[in-house]
């Protein structure tokens, strides 16, 4: 058995003799805690910028890629429990070598990622699926793994890799040379779809239905069940302010629309010297410390930014109330008109934003969503020293203000929806006038 172990004492990583790529035994999942800011581009020995030809040069025209989106092999879905953006990687959707260009798809991939690795973000790769027929070949993937520059590195918080075989394992002897203990903390080996549920959002995240089959079998081989499944209902605090409606906390805070956990990120976050912070809302908070302020809030607490001395944690956490409110701050309604606004005429779109705002979204919604908006600006016109531009910002909360009642978030829905968040940004001065 070879061995992995983190030379500080930490995670080791077992694997087992050389077994068959379909032989059902799976790696023990290694755990991270998320916060690592390392350089370990260093440690990897590659130099950085040494990406290989293929990649999208800047000035170069966008090259066509709907031969390669079509399979839907990679997705944007969302943010995981520490308000990272989550991209998905389906094995199962890459279609035959003998028809597949695999140095186009790095090319795609390059360019779906550039738009997402400025932020924290974690990947999710589900293994299943992947056989001779569609297998890259191997000089392929150490020359992609090469390729990718320390931007892309830097900024991934964690890996998931779901349902992991004997592949995984022979990949990981090939590649451990290169990879330090460091990158191999942000690893984690997912042997079912249950064990994601302490990290992601089952109800955000896109699983191919092969997938989740093939997860139904590996529980009824191995006779496990699912250990977070329970129908159990909680009451919500009467101070709760995660998973719940807008209604709900108006009803429990005197009628003030604004939550309470709203005006005291933004209250924190709008001092002078916070607004400056290079990257605010691209970088993920301490796991545990975001865990302890949602229930210091959820309990009607007083909540002291100021003794963490951390800008990024009342960021995280005004994310994280608007991913897990049970109906995004723009509505499901408003999602419709919402993804079909970027093809609407430009000369036609200041009216439909405003009727869309002012009349369609409901009073305390407007209100909560213009509290939110006015301050982004302010977060805009410091956009020269803290980099968060409005198309920065609709990328982050996009997400985070709609989705869709009854659809899992694709990559294809991210676009509409961040272009409608940008268009809200640059024009909060002409679409909020109640």
């Amino acid at each position: 058995m070879d061995d992995v172990a983190d030379k500080d004492g930490g995670q080791q990583r077992h694997f087992s003799d050389m077994e068959k790529e379909d032989s059902g035994e799976y790696l023990e999942s290694p755990v991270s805690d998320g916060t690592i800011e390392e350089n370990f581009e260093e440690q990897l020995g590659f130099e950085e910028g040494a990406r290989k030809s293929g990649a999208i040069e800047t000035g170069q025209e966008i090259e066509d890629f709907s031969d390669i989106s079509k399979y839907e092999i990679v997705e944007v879905t969302g943010d995981d429990k520490c308000g990272r953006k989550v991209i998905v990687i389906s094995a199962c959707k890459f279609p035959s070598n003998k028809i597949f260009d695999h140095n186009k798809f790095f090319r795609y991939l390059m360019y779906t990622l550039d738009k997402y690795v400025e932020i924290d973000y974690s990947l999710v790769y589900f293994h299943f699926g992947l056989s001779s027929k569609n297998k890259p070949p191997m000089s392929w993937l150490w020359q992609t793994y090469k390729a990718f520059d320390r931007k892309y590195k830097k900024n991934l918080k964690a890996l998931y890799l779901v349902h992991p075989t004997g592949f995984i394992k022979v990949l990981w002897q090939l590649f451990r040379p290169a990879i330090s203990v460091k990158f191999g903390k942000k690893v984690m080996y997912v042997n079912y779809l249950d064990e994601l549920k302490q990290y992601l959002r089952f109800d955000q995240l896109y699983i191919p239905q092969q997938v989740i089959e093939h997860d139904k079998k590996i529980l009824e081989k191995n006779s496990k069940l699912p250990s977070s499944q329970s129908s159990t209902f909680h009451t919500p605090l009467e101070n709760q302010q995660f998973k719940v409606t807008l209604q709900f906390i108006k009803d429990h805070n005197n009628g003030d629309p604004i939550p309470p956990v709203v005006r005291r990120c933004i209250e924190y976050l709008q001092s002078p010297d916070v607004l400056e912070t290079e990257g605010l809302f691209r970088r993920s908070a301490n796991t545990r410390l975001v865990k302890e302020l949602q229930i210091a809030f959820n309990e009607g607490q007083e909540v002291n930014f100021d003794k963490f001395m951390d800008p990024h944690l009342p960021a995280v956490i005004l994310k994280l109330f608007l991913r897990e409110l049970l109906e995004p701050v723009l509505t499901f309604d408003l999602y419709g008109d919402i993804i079909g606004f970027q093809r609407l005429p430009k000369s036609e779109k200041l009216e439909v934003a405003r009727v869309l705002i002012i009349h369609r979204l409901p009073e305390d919604n407007y209100e909560v969503l213009k509290y939110i908006v006015t301050f982004l600006a302010k977060v805009m016109d410091r956009s020269d020293l803290n980099k968060m531009t409005s198309s920065n910002l609709a990328i982050v909360f996009g997400p985070n203000l709609v989705w869709s009642q009854n659809m899992q978030a694709t990559l294809s829905s991210m676009g509409p929806i961040n272009n409608f968040a940008e268009y809200l940004l640059a024009h909060q001065e002409q679409i909020f006038t109640k």
